[in-house]
Order: structure tokens, then sequence, then C-alpha cells
């Protein structure tokens, strides 16, 4: 599958990105007018992210959590921070459809594993690491199988049995999962928490 991972997966990524970017503009355009009054006029997310082979890029969301810290001058939980229009476009899965955006620019593909953090980085072990030899997607392997409901440890062993077993079949397979999914709503938050609690490493 070197022949789809290094070229058919990036032309058929940028060519799904730019019609549905197209056939979504009334839902950006509306999106972006709502979540920039409910946060001050800055509606969308950019936060420094890994791709493949660890090339770091920003990754581009819709903002669904305001700024409000505490007395200390401390950003308060994201259960807090999310706002009513944010808690919509993030259970409906709105907030992702920006980072189409990224795949044009050939940052991330359709289905992949999710860029986490940068900080992680440090954290992972040498099988996690292998999550970065193909590029971030939308949605991935680990998304459709529990998405923030499930561990850490079952959300890295997800990506790399999708980065061993990667082929336009699997991605098409993921594609149609992710529509059901977000259709039901399903694994949108790790329990008690609002998105999914950090990465503390395997020790």
């Amino acid at each position: 599958m070197h022949w789809y991972k290094n070229i058919g997966k990036p032309l058929q990524d940028g060519l799904i990105a730019l019609i549905a970017l197209l056939l979504l503009a009334p839902v950006l355009l509306l999106l972006t007018l709502l979540l920039a009054v409910a946060n001050n006029g800055k509606p969308f997310f950019l936060q420094p992210r890994p791709g493949r082979n660890r090339r770091i890029f920003r990754v581009i969301k819709f903002k669904t959590m305001n700024d409000r810290k505490d007395a200390g001058g401390q950003l308060l939980p994201d259960e807090i921070r999310l706002t009513p229009i944010g808690r919509f476009v993030r259970k409906t899965s709105l907030d992702e459809i920006p980072q189409l955006i990224n795949v044009l620019k050939g940052d991330m593909s359709l289905v992949g594993p999710r860029p986490l953090l940068v900080d992680y980085l440090p954290l992972y072990n040498e099988t996690q690491l292998r999550r970065h030899e193909v590029r971030p997607g939308i949605t991935g392997w680990a998304q459709v199988n529990g998405r923030n409901a499930i561990s850490w440890q079952q959300k890295f062993e997800y990506d790399v049995w999708y980065v061993n077993h990667l082929s336009p079949a699997l991605d098409w397979k993921i594609l149609g999962m992710t529509v059901q999914k977000v259709l039901k709503s399903e694994g949108i938050s790790a329990a008690n928490v609002a998105t999914m609690e950090r990465f503390m490493g395997n020790g």
C-alpha cells in the first residue's frame, strides 16, 4: 500500500476536502458568526500538533470553550468553559470541520490517528510513536471504536493497528462508521470530563 499511502490517499483526501468545504460553506459561515459571539470574537482554535514524522503544524478547529479563568489566573475546567453553542458543536462533531483546511494543506488526512498535543511526544514508548508514520486524521480507527470514551492505552493500540493495516477499504469503512457515530453522538466525552483527560505517560 506504499502507493496509496504516499500518492493515492493524499489526492483522494484533497479532492474530498475541497468538495466538502464548498458544500459546507454556509454552515461554516453560520458557526463562525455564532462562535465569534460566544467567544468574544474568537471563533477558531489553533494549536501546534505533531503530524507525520512528528512535523509540527497548527491544527484548526472551532473554538467550543471560552477563556474564563479563576482568581489565580488559571483556566477553569473544560466542562465549565464549554459554551452552550460549543456543547452543540462538539456533540455533533461540527468543531472538526475546519480541519478540512488542514487536509487541503497536506498537514492532515481524512482518516488517521488523531493529532494530539506536542507535550505528549516525549511520553510515548517506541510502539506508540508509530502513530506518526502516517498523517493524522480528522477521524480514525480509535475514534470509531470509542473516541474519548476509551483509555489512552486502547486508543494507541487502535492507532498502531491502523498504521499496520492502512488500505483504501479500511479508510472508507472508517468514514462510513464515522457518519454512524456522529449521528448517534457516541464516545464524545470520557467519564466525568468534557473531553479527554491528559495523557500522563506509560509509567
